[in-house]
């Protein structure tokens, strides 16, 4: 993974001395919350409905054993004992003081990690594929392109500012798991015709109060002339974006308002204008920083492990861990890990300092060291060997970590909602322990097969409903909560905005009412097909007629 040189050293170090300041003076009474606000949101600490919560970056996802021990050690020192991981692949921590905060992040300093630009107008954490480097399916590893990037914007004077937030992600593979459709700057690694590397550019993608499908700006790039598009992207949008309207400042509504036609005429003038510009990606820069990611030290092992095969056979909750949260690897002889942070009743994406300690072992003890978390709120060890399944399957199983529903009902995207979050309308996470108990039984699980359930406790989408098979919105009404349901979502390669099927339902009826969409899709399948294919064969009346009873 990447190593930080002595100018990435010196601008942390640095962003902490001047945040200590900046915290220090606000304590004292010498700047007010109003003026103090920016600082911090440049720092990544936003304040919630009861206390300041803390956003530490984790670029693509990937972390080191020892960076996940000091998220440990800060949870455990200066929040409530967890930490909270993000659609962004991000961890927040919910309950920091503001004295403590300058510490927390001279500690993340000490072990290569920021909060830089996890908050504000500006490019956040850039996200990637949770299996980069070791998919089968991958055309080249996406993370070297990912860091690149993030160097480059990171602090960029010209982008310091924009309109509003802005999110990229990248993949290199041929299935989406990293939900490039539904970003500002989507990122898809291809080959042409030709076998030369480029990227399938998408742009004007986005989720909350107007949600978009990305579109095609340039079907391919070469991939040295990367940094300088994402520049004329940027530089378009700085300057066309909406300021004057908080609810049509993302870039999704300039690319509908002006057309994707339009749009792209000046992308494409604004790149050729920058042709003398000393931003080609050379091949000693790439190579430079590929090397970071080179491939572990594998060791030379058969593909099949008998002991495990017979493992599997003598016990049917590994054999389901197996099949569930267990997925190929491009190495001979390995596997790539899925820790679903997703047990009966618990908070999705919540882990305890505990549990992020024990984590960090078993990255030392069986994955090199490495840790990605995902978009959908999980953890993955990413290069574990076949022959050590079994064993890492009884570590896993002590810490609770074992939950064999990766892809499942409730395997659960869930935003904090009204328990955290200031902008919430409706609380996500009880709805998301409740579905999570309702659905607990394992045949039950294995039977409904592949659904992706997303609840958000507002408008802003923080939990990716309308991309969710069954997608959950909470709304207030009249000092109420209600739910509301959409249906034939997806953040996939088949991406789509799912359809509002019709009123809310109360708290006490949601529950009930996705039982209601479960058993009508149960009732129509064919040959094993998923919920999400179900759905658009027969389309919505069924459900319909199910959750209102309109006959």
């Amino acid at each position: 993974m990447y190593q930080y040189d002595p100018t990435d050293h010196t601008l942390t170090k640095e962003r902490v001395v001047e945040y200590r300041d900046q915290v220090a003076r606000r304590l004292d009474g010498n700047i007010s919350e109003d003026d103090f606000r920016p600082l911090r949101l440049k720092n990544g600490l936003y304040m919630q409905l009861h206390a300041y919560m803390l956003r530490v970056a984790i670029p693509y996802g990937l972390m080191s054993a020892d960076q996940l021990r000091m998220l440990a050690y800060i949870g455990r020192k200066y929040d409530k004992g967890y930490g909270h991981f993000t659609t962004r692949q991000n961890l927040q921590f919910n309950w920091p003081n503001l004295e403590d905060t300058p510490d927390i992040l001279e500690n993340l300093a000490s072990v290569e990690m920021s909060a830089i630009q996890t908050s504000g107008n500006v490019n956040r954490n850039v996200t990637s594929d949770p299996y980069a480097g070791v998919a089968p399916d991958e055309v080249i590893d996406p993370r070297p392109f990912a860091e690149i990037v993030r160097q480059f914007i990171t602090l960029h004077p010209e982008f310091s500012w924009l309109p509003r937030k802005f999110k990229i992600a990248i993949t290199g593979a041929e299935e989406d798991r990293a939900a490039t459709n539904v970003h500002d700057i989507g990122l898809k690694i291809i080959k042409n015709e030709a076998g030369d590397i480029g990227f399938r550019m998408l742009v004007g993608g986005g989720l909350g109060r107007s949600p978009f499908i990305a579109k095609v700006i340039r079907k391919f790039l070469p991939k040295d002339d990367l940094i300088r598009y994402l520049q004329a992207i940027l530089r378009v949008y700085n300057i066309e974006g909406r300021r004057d309207n908080l609810y049509k400042a993302r870039i999704k509504i300039l690319v509908h308002e002006l057309g994707i036609e339009r749009f792209s005429s000046l992308v494409e003038e604004e790149f050729k204008s920058s042709e003398d510009d000393i931003l080609f990606l050379g091949r000693s820069e790439e190579e430079r920083i590929a090397a970071f990611f080179a491939a572990p030290d594998y060791a030379d092992l058969p593909n099949n492990a008998p002991e495990i095969v017979d493992a599997a056979r003598q016990d049917p909750a590994f054999a389901e861990w197996l099949q569930r949260n267990v997925t190929p690897h491009k190495q001979t002889g390995y596997a790539i890990v899925n820790l679903t942070l997703k047990p009966l009743g618990g908070v999705p994406g919540d882990i305890t300092s505990d549990q992020m300690d024990a984590v960090a072992g078993l990255a030392d003890k069986f994955s090199f060291g490495q840790i990605r978390a995902t978009h959908r709120q999980n953890l993955v060890l990413a290069d574990v060997a076949k022959r050590e399944l079994l064993a890492l399957w009884q570590e896993l199983i002590n810490l609770n970590l074992a939950t064999p529903n990766l892809d499942r009902i409730s395997d659960i995207i869930c935003c904090p909602g009204m328990d955290y979050c200031s902008l919430a309308t409706a609380r996500s996470i009880p709805i998301a322990q409740r579905l999570s108990e309702r659905f607990s039984g394992l045949d039950k699980l294995m039977d409904i097969g592949e659904m992706r359930l997303n609840i958000s406790g507002c408008i802003n989408a923080c939990g990716h409903h309308h991309v969710g098979h069954i997608g959950i919105l909470g709304v207030e009404k009249n000092g109420e909560e209600f739910y509301q349901v959409t249906l034939g979502g997806s953040s996939s390669e088949d991406a789509d905005i799912g359809q509002i099927i019709g009123p809310a339902f109360s708290s006490g009826d949601i529950i009930d009412a996705v039982e209601k969409v479960v058993g009508v899709y149960l009732s129509n399948r064919q040959d094993e097909e998923r919920f999400i294919d179900t759905y658009r064969r027969i389309g919505q009346e069924l459900f319909k007629e199910a959750l209102y009873d309109t006959h």
